[in-house]
């Protein structure tokens, strides 16, 4: 069974993320270092002290999260961790991207950072929000966003696992498919701290921008496979990689397939690598008989390395 590394998006951040790995690895510390360099300031000190309102800031998580999972991933693979594909959620797809060699660390650090600034100046505060919708199968939940689409913009964004499944758009057109939703049987209508509607037509500006900042960034081939959110579909190709960073910011994220893509070429061992376990519980939950890890600290990591091992 092959092995493919998975790594987080937005969310999955948290004061103190990486520490261990800052403190014990100078590979981990010279990732820090590099991305301090491009961003100038200290990320270090962002990540370990916060404050948290500080590291959650969209412009600042985005950076952040990207280099704590390179920096998770360096001591990991020196040891001889090694996987056949990667994939990551939203944010994490520009990790896997970089994990495999497709952008340089210190470009991908730009990128994210304008990512996250356009995605936050694309709607202004308030006006925009996400829902995730718990226990309704897909077409009632497209078919719930279409009816509650006559009070604005408001679609599924995030394909994540059978029967959780995120919604975004405008504030009145989301909140009214939230409404619907509950009337109509779903078991759990949470809505999302976050401050940016992503995944939906609302980030098409943001797109438009980032496009231009693909154009000027040198993207390599990638030496190993990833599977894109935006079609859930196996790209190695620099030219590829491009359309599909484009069109992932404002087109629904369809990780579900992505997991059910893997396994169906082969790969029965999943590996999270950064903070948190958001992943691992949606592969979880999307299939069985597959083997689960994630790699956030020490005992994690020597865990992943044993049983890479066996």
């Amino acid at each position: 069974m092959k092995t493919a590394f998975l790594f987080p998006g937005q969310g999955s951040q948290y004061v103190g993320m990486a520490k261990e790995f800052i403190q014990n690895f100078n590979e981990s510390k010279e990732v820090f270092e590099i991305a301090s360099d491009v961003l100038g300031y200290d990320l270090v000190q962002l990540c370990l002290d916060g404050p948290y309102e500080k590291l959650n800031l969209t412009e600042n998580t985005q950076p952040a999260l990207l280099t704590a999972c390179i920096a998770i991933l360096q001591p990991l693979e020196r040891r001889g961790l090694q996987a056949t594909a990667a994939a990551g959620h939203s944010l994490g797809e520009y990790t896997a991207i970089t994990a495999a060699g497709g952008f340089k660390f210190s470009d991908a650090i730009v990128l994210v950072q304008k990512r996250g600034r356009y995605m936050q100046e694309a709607v202004p505060a308030g006006s925009g929000m996400m829902a995730a919708i718990l226990g309704m199968e897909r077409h009632d939940v497209e078919k719930t966003c279409l009816e509650a689409a006559k009070n604005g913009i408001v679609a599924p964004a995030n394909y994540n696992s059978p029967g959780q499944i995120v919604i975004a758009g405008e504030t009145k057109a989301v909140e009214k498919a939230m409404e619907l939703a509950k009337k109509r049987g779903a078991k759990k209508v949470i809505p999302l701290a976050v401050s940016v509607p992503s995944h939906c037509a609302l980030m098409k500006q943001a797109g438009e921008r980032l496009a231009q900042n693909l154009e000027q960034v040198n993207i390599n081939d990638l030496r190993i496979p990833i599977v894109n959110n935006a079609d859930a579909k196996f790209l190695q190709t620099a030219v590829e990689l491009k359309l599909s960073l484009i069109k992932q910011i404002s087109h629904p994220l369809y990780w579900e397939d992505t997991i059910h893509t893997m396994v169906a070429d082969g790969y029965g061992t999943f590996i999270e690598i950064g903070p948190g376990k958001v992943l691992s519980g949606l592969v979880k939950r999307i299939t069985k008989n597959v083997k689960v890890l994630n790699v956030e600290d020490q005992k994690t990591m020597t865990d992943a390395l044993t049983a890479g091992q066996r």
